[in-house]
């Protein structure tokens, strides 16, 4: 079993409404095979036999159509508590998830939602840093600096500041995050966060965006509109590869990376 470092990116999954055109969607792009949850509504995503991702029918109509990304932590109670007290909110108390493991859902000050897992029989995804597999994600927030001290907080990030190409390709801000007893840096970061500027309209909320690495970025977002899905950011460069913001076909949106060189 992969074990996750404290506050390390650990899962992701996605709520959608048909849970069947999800899989052809993400079997078509990625290559994922699936297998379904025993009795319940979700199916585990698997690449070259390794475990991924889950795909999850929405319990309810009005929950958004969106990616989730999970945080690792040994002391799930804890660390509910730490969100609270950094100033973010608890959506869903800690539950078990039979013995894979615990789960919990929160929200930083800015509202992005992002997930808290505890591992029992399942740390996580098995396959990482590959190709279509999980390789990155980042809070997309209007409130960067309350943000950035509710993680360091929550999660004990250390964050190095850098410049990135924007949605008008100019130079934006960006934070990248290292985990705490690490040496700040792109070595050892895993996740960050992008500043929301007013080039977006202003009802967008704050959200993570997750990304999976790909062999050829271009191909993939030709595929997924092929799929029935939409490029929303096209392929453009960046330092660490080549990139794009894509939506399946029920307007989950996700990102595909070309990395540069191999992922660590």
């Amino acid at each position: 079993m992969a074990v996750f470092a404290q506050s390390a990116p650990c899962w992701v999954d996605v709520q959608l409404s048909d849970l069947e055109a999800g899989k052809r969607f993400y079997g078509g792009l990625f290559g994922w095979t699936f297998r379904a949850g025993d009795g319940m509504p979700f199916a585990d995503a698997y690449s070259e036999g390794e475990l991924v991702a889950a795909l999850a029918a929405k319990r309810d109509g009005r929950m958004p159509t969106t990616w989730g990304v999970y945080f690792s932590t040994e002391d799930i109670r804890a660390t509910a508590a730490l969100v609270r007290k950094a100033g973010g909110q608890v959506i869903t108390d800690p539950v078990r998830a039979g013995a894979a493991g615990v789960l919990a859902q929160a929200a930083d000050p800015g509202g992005a939602v992002f997930g808290l897992w505890q591992a029992g029989e399942r740390a996580g995804f098995e396959k990482r840093n590959r190709p279509a597999a999980f390789c990155w994600t980042e809070v997309h927030t209007r409130q960067p600096e309350r943000v950035d001290a509710f993680y360091e907080e929550v999660f004990g990030f250390r964050g190095t500041d850098i410049e990135l190409p924007g949605a008008t390709g100019a130079a934006e801000p960006f934070r990248i995050w290292s985990p705490a007893g690490t040496e700040p840096g792109e070595d050892t970061a895993v996740g960050g966060r992008a500043v929301i500027t007013d080039a977006f309209p202003a009802m967008l909320p704050s959200y993570f965006l997750s990304y999976f690495a790909v062999v050829d970025c271009d191909g993939t977002a030709e595929a997924a509109a092929r799929l029935g899905g939409r490029i929303t950011a096209p392929p453009q460069d960046i330092p660490y590869g080549r990139m794009a913001v894509l939506q399946d076909d029920q307007g989950a949106a996700f990102a595909v990376l070309q990395p540069t060189e191999l992922l660590p």
